[in-house]
């Protein structure tokens, strides 16, 4: 890992200033620094960029809305977060999204070889469905010119879902194609460190999440079961096979931080005092007593126990303060195992939950119940469970938990979404959210409990930042009024 740790360092000194883009892929024009960084050096930085993004703070909200986290009890109240009056100024994903697009676009154009290409193109897909699922319509035919177009028109999120399907069969095609002298990123790709025949799965098991997130449109089921059945043979990630970012994390608070960034949003700082997400959030009573109501072992992995031995949470928007006899648990050993943890990009449990579900819909073949128990044992391993097989087995052995093999349809989506549920808590909260959207599962999550809130539903989305109203006024504005409440993302149910 040590050698990591020089690769990013100075990634960090290049491609974090001299290469600063905004969302609009401007290079930051400094004569004293180079403008653009080697491939390698760019790769290792977009990649920790986006891991920082998926598992740093920017999804909290949707971890309370899910009830996998609460506010702190006697911690000041979070208008934005109890009361879901959030504004333009909160939850900006918008501009740390489009800086990373900006450097893989910068890896594409560089034509550093197939390789290169093929690894950007597959994250540029990961960052634009990010940006997609939480705004739904945004720019993407006209973004990332630069000054060549300051005012980029936005594109429907069905239009974005459509080609970046097609983005990533050209990424596998590129890998599938490339000589063999092809240059090959090596340590500088810290995901998969090269090894190309990983990112084809990686990016096979993209192409199911979204075609599965657009359940909702009928019109578009065979296209989409045609497009996914032409790539079933490349395989996917799945059980000991995980899509996860480590640069060489480490235990220390030098240079803003070298903590892995789930850590640093949960976990403690180098001298052991808590960082500012682990003081303020605690366990959420709604997760807890799921695990607990299905004699779920990983209650004491996904949340701490408390001085007494216990697990103890609160309702989320609750406002009662628990005695200090009764502390609140925080998140648990399996959860933030250490500084050093891998930063989670597509784990293993939620690619084999993917699986079961396309077995069970039909765009894929395979055994759908086998997915369901191998991606709950995926799940029980990722968390630290004490003989993790053995337990995971006589988990779902369980009538309330068994795959329903003779259910309906309904109730074997509803099983495949609800332990997909409970094995993305904590690191998976906006997915989780997502899933939510698209098929209304788990369907007992209760509002915020905050008194005077009268939430109508669960919320349905963000709102574009700031920034854009205040640099693309225009074509923000054709989107129309946005209501947290009302307003979907075009796959939602």
């Amino acid at each position: 890992m040590k050698k990591y740790l020089s690769i990013i360092f100075t990634v960090l000194a290049i491609a974090g200033s001299s290469c600063k883009k905004d969302y609009l892929g401007e290079l930051t024009n400094n004569p004293n620094t180079p403008s653009v960084a080697s491939p390698s050096l760019l790769l290792s930085g977009s990649l920790k960029t986006t891991a920082g993004i998926i598992n740093g703070s920017l999804f909290r909200q949707y971890g309370g809305y899910m009830g996998f986290i609460s506010r702190s009890t006697g911690y000041q109240v979070f208008a934005n977060f109890d009361q879901y009056a959030f504004t333009t100024a909160d939850f900006d994903v918008w501009s740390p999204t489009y800086a990373n697009l900006s450097n893989y676009n910068t890896i594409i154009n560089a034509n550093a070889g197939a390789n290169y290409t093929a690894i950007a193109k597959i994250m540029t897909v990961y960052d634009y469905q990010i940006l997609v699922d939480s705004y739904n319509n945004v720019p993407y035919t006209q973004a990332l010119q630069g000054t060549k177009n300051l005012t980029p028109a936005f594109d429907t999120g069905t239009s974005i879902y459509d080609d970046l399907l097609k983005q990533l069969d050209a990424a596998l095609g590129l890998i599938k194609g490339a000589p063999a002298s092809d240059a090959n990123p090596g340590i500088a790709d810290i995901m998969f460190a090269g090894d190309m025949t990983k990112w084809s799965k990686f990016a096979n098991t993209l192409k199911l999440r979204l075609a599965l997130r657009q359940t909702n449109l009928t019109a578009k089921t065979s296209a989409l079961k045609t497009a996914v059945a032409a790539t079933q043979s490349t395989g996917y990630l799945g059980t000991g096979l995980a899509a996860k970012v480590n640069p060489g994390y480490t235990n220390s608070d030098a240079f803003g931080g070298q903590q892995s960034p789930f850590y640093i949003n949960f976990g403690y700082t180098q001298s052991g005092s808590g960082q500012l997400g682990q003081q303020q959030y605690q366990a959420n009573t709604y997760g807890i007593n799921f695990y607990n109501n299905n004699n779920d072992p990983r209650v004491s992995r996904v949340y701490a126990l408390n001085k007494d031995g216990n697990v103890i949470g609160s309702a989320f928007g609750g406002t009662a303060t628990i005695p200090a006899q009764k502390d609140p648990s925080k998140l648990g050993p399996g959860a933030i195992p250490a500084a050093t943890m891998d930063a989670v990009i597509l784990a293993s449990p939620e690619a084999l939950f993917l699986q079961a579900e396309a077995v069970e819909r039909g765009y894929i073949t395979g055994d759908a119940q086998a997915l369901y128990n191998a991606g709950i044992a995926a799940s029980f391993a990722d968390n630290g469970v004490p003989n993790a097989a053995t337990a995971a087995s006589t988990y779902y052995a369980q009538s309330s938990v068994a795959y329903p093999v003779n259910g309906t349809p309904d109730a074997q989506i509803k099983a495949i979404i609800v332990q997909k549920w409970a094995a993305l808590n904590p690191y998976g909260m906006l997915e989780a959210f997502n899933e939510f959207r698209r098929t209304g599962y788990p369907n007992d999550i209760p509002l915020s409990i905050y008194p005077g809130v009268n939430a109508p539903n669960q919320v349905t989305r963000i709102f574009y930042p700031v920034v854009v109203y205040s640099t693309n006024a225009t074509n923000v504005g054709a989107q129309g009024t946005i209501n947290q409440f009302t307003s979907k993302i075009f796959w939602a149910k």
